[in-house]
């Protein structure tokens, strides 16, 4: 099957060639620098499926748009799909296939990268010393040792993040609608949000984005936490009130914050901008805080994930190719029935 790959990057470009080498019968695949929208349609044509990741917007005019070219599939190389609107995907009758698992510790072990680097001022260290500059004023941490860490989400990848921090002494605290037996098992306390709220010292997000956790880290959330909280996102841009959590940074009650994610993130991430002026004013203010960190949604990023990714993603289009939207597997099959699910 021909598939047009939108917003290929380098490395994507070597694991899905190398995915589909090893495939008996390989697919034609045409790598696209250029997002997935409404404008881009005509580089699909003649392309029965479409590869797009999270921050390609595949709104009702984008899905519209390439149903007119032929496209019959569109193969999400991401686990979570609330960019798409799968009623419109439904009514052009577009199956809609996902990556719903390919690597819950990349994830989990990029927020205790982030985690650790923010509480221990390991940027600002290195930043110092490649200056020779070797003084230690400014850099005090904590421990976490000891502290209790909220975590809300507790997907496959939430449960990782527990994991990490009970090894590392902490009281965990969780907060999940769907609790499972796995996340019983982990020892986490589960609690309702505004004890979580309440009690942390460190809350990390690795919750789905859908209209109950839209800004869900809003002010009101935020008056409820403790002076000094370290917040951790992960999960989606939208799950956090951007501007709310500006304001508790300057009012210095929010002691540290460290984004993967951005509500905005689609016409930054991923790009140099190194040579413009920045044009986002929310990302620009938040960039000038030491106590900030934003890396570019690449919690994903190892070669463990990666090679997963390309390989769900082309069996998804292979059984589609082969049997149509029943044929895909059920945990990546995504319909408009359906709940958006956690990563």
């Amino acid at each position: 099957m021909h598939i047009t790959h939108f917003s290929a990057r380098a490395f994507e470009r070597e694991a899905f060639a190398a995915a589909n080498d090893a495939l008996d019968s390989p697919h034609h695949i045409t790598f696209q620098e250029t997002r997935l929208d409404a404008s881009t349609a005509a580089l699909a044509e003649g392309s029965p499926a479409e590869c797009a990741i999270a921050n390609d917007p595949d709104g009702a005019a984008t899905i519209a748009a390439h149903a007119k070219v032929g496209v019959k599939l569109i193969a999400l190389r991401c686990a979570g799909f609330n960019q798409v609107d799968l009623e419109a995907a439904a009514e052009h009758d577009i199956a809609v296939a996902r990556v719903p698992a390919y690597s819950p510790h990349a994830v989990a072990e990029h927020a205790v990268a982030l985690l650790m680097t923010l509480v221990r001022h390991t940027q600002r260290a290195f930043n110092r010393v490649r200056e020779h500059n070797f003084a230690l004023d400014g850099l005090m941490g904590f421990d976490l040792h000891g502290k209790t860490v909220g975590i809300i989400g507790a997907g496959t990848i939430g449960i990782c993040f527990v994991n990490i921090m009970k090894g590392f002494g902490c009281r965990v605290l969780a907060f999940d609608p769907y609790p499972n037996d796995d996340l019983r098992a982990t020892g986490a306390k589960l609690v309702d949000l505004d004890t979580l709220l309440a009690e942390s010292d460190v809350i990390s997000l690795h919750c789905p984005l859908n209209p109950r956790t839209h800004h869900l880290i809003d002010a009101d959330a935020l008056a409820k936490t403790k002076p000094g909280l370290v917040l951790i996102n992960t999960s989606r841009g939208g799950v956090i009130d951007t501007r709310a959590v500006l304001e508790a940074l300057k009012a210095r009650t929010l002691g540290g914050l460290a984004l993967d994610v951005y509500e905005e993130e689609g016409d930054v991430f991923y790009k140099d901008l190194s040579g413009q002026i920045m044009q986002d004013d929310v990302l620009a203010r938040l960039l000038t805080f030491p106590n900030v960190l934003v890396t570019s949604h690449q919690g994903f990023l190892t070669r463990e994930a990666v090679t997963n990714i390309a390989d769900t993603t082309l069996h998804n289009v292979t059984t589609f190719e082969r049997g149509g939207q029943d044929a895909i597997p059920e945990a990546n099959r995504v319909s408009a029935d359906q709940h958006v699910a956690a990563d």
